[in-house]
């Protein structure tokens, strides 16, 4: 994966396959500090502390169709190439919560890549779950709340396309308005 949105994508379709129904996605850029945060919490199945231990061994998956589970493993390698660290906490029936921090302005760090896409991308295919996308950078913050979205819409489904539209076009507007664009 070249780009960390395509990471992101891969965690959270981990936490829907696990049966989340409240996903949360936060990015926090703080170009001071040199940092950039990846959060992602769900309210998943979540893991026992045997499963926990073998995440990052990229021998190890928990689907049946294939014998090797790459998505964290690669996640974890980028932001430790990245001068940054990498976490996985989980409980059993209480959710999951992945931690990737990088230096911002390292070489090596990944772009952070097209968030905007992403989202649309996993409302559209998961249109009953709801996700809180934060993203902080200089300062300002740009919340996408589904449940507030939905709470407009009333009866027309969050993955009809022109609401997809209107979601992507308000992201890239307000990851513009907070300079998180570049």
């Amino acid at each position: 994966m070249m780009e960390l949105s395509m990471h992101v994508l891969d965690v959270v379709e981990n936490s829907t396959r696990a049966g989340a129904q409240r996903v949360s996605i936060a990015v926090d850029e703080d170009r001071e500090r040199d940092d950039l945060t990846i959060v992602i919490t769900d309210d998943g199945a979540g893991m026992d502390s045997e499963t926990l231990k073998k995440v990052l061994d990229p021998f190890y998956t928990s689907k049946t169709v294939r014998r090797v589970g790459l998505g964290l493993p690669m996640f974890s390698q980028a932001a430790k190439k990245a001068d940054g660290s990498f976490s996985v906490e989980s409980k059993a029936g209480e959710g999951t919560k992945v931690s990737a921090h990088f230096k911002h302005g390292h070489i090596d760090r990944q772009p952070l890549g097209d968030m905007a896409n992403t989202m649309v991308t996993l409302i559209a295919g998961h249109p009953d779950v709801d996700f809180v996308y934060t993203h902080q950078c200089r300062g300002d913050n740009y919340i996408l709340d589904t449940v507030e979205i939905k709470r407009e819409l009333e009866d027309v489904p969050i993955n009809n396309t022109s609401i997809l539209q209107f979601i992507e076009e308000d992201i890239k507007k307000g990851l513009k308005e907070i300079g998180a664009d570049h």
